[in-house]
């Protein structure tokens, strides 16, 4: 079965201001793929995306008092965390308006504002002084960008010497079959995806953009069953997202999500740099 295409979204805010919104209705506050340890690992969607949250978190290794960049924030849920779990100041940037109120709308209801701010930024041309972040993150917002190695390079320039940046991604693998790569187009066409990137183009911009100790894990296993989970939340929601594109293209998004995990060229990386 190839997935039918379908015309772009006009952006990334409008991804996250439309289907994203169903999509999150069904499947929590964390907006994000889970972690699982193994098959027979039976831990819910809520602890394991908590696990890649704090995969994410043990990655910086951000000390109390530090201030932490969330490049693509979401509506705030993996940066509550980490304020909670490690005492650390976050400014959260998105290119969504809706995103940025909802998440400082969450904040001020946690009792977090004092220490989790967010607002409306282009990661590729970002308002922040040369080495004004004690550590960064990139969560599920890479694919997204148009120039990964601007974003990459703005990151290197906010980041002070020594600090830690962690990357959680939707990669492609290769070698790349016909009907991968019908799965890895629709990704493209239908989320406002750029392109995919892979673990030798993280390598290779890292390097050109001074970061050091650079350690990639390919965790394509451990988040391979997030797809499916989701389809089968969505379905759930699937009159609103019908409502929303229609019958045809509802069945073709949710059919997708079927196909991507099981596709091998649909991968997932998790990573840690350090600015040198």
């Amino acid at each position: 079965m190839t997935p039918q295409q379908f015309p772009a979204p006009i952006d990334v805010a409008g991804v996250y201001d439309g289907i994203g919104q169903i999509y999150g209705s069904a499947w929590g506050p964390n907006k994000h793929y889970g972690y699982w340890e193994n098959d027979a690992d039976d831990s819910s969607v809520e602890e394991a995306t908590d696990r890649l949250t704090d995969l994410m978190i043990s990655g910086i290794a951000a000390q109390a008092g530090q201030r932490v960049l969330d490049i693509g924030c979401g509506i705030g849920h993996p940066a509550f965390r980490l304020v909670r779990a490690s005492d650390v100041n976050v400014v959260g940037i998105s290119v969504s308006h809706v995103q940025v109120a909802k998440a400082n709308e969450l904040a001020a209801e946690a009792g977090l504002a004092d220490r989790a701010t967010f607002q409306f930024t282009d990661a590729m041309n970002m308002p922040f002084p040369d080495g004004s972040f004690d550590a960064a993150w990139a969560f599920e917002s890479m694919w997204h960008m148009p120039d990964r190695g601007q974003v990459v390079a703005e990151t290197a320039r906010v980041l002070r010497p020594g600090g830690r940046l962690a990357v959680a991604d939707v990669i492609e693998r290769g070698p790349v079959s016909p009907a991968g790569r019908a799965v890895l187009d629709h990704i493209c066409a239908n989320y406002a995806v750029s392109s995919l990137g892979t673990i030798d183009e993280y390598r290779k911009v890292l390097a050109d953009n001074g970061f050091v100790d650079v350690e990639i894990r390919d965790i394509s296993d451990n988040v391979g069953r997030t797809l499916d989970l989701m389809a089968d939340a969505v379905e759930t929601v699937r009159d609103k997202l019908v409502d929303l594109v229609g019958e045809e293209q509802a069945t073709s998004l949710i059919d997708f999500m079927r196909l991507s995990a099981a596709a091998p060229e649909s991968g997932y990386l998790f990573l840690t740099a350090v600015r040198a």
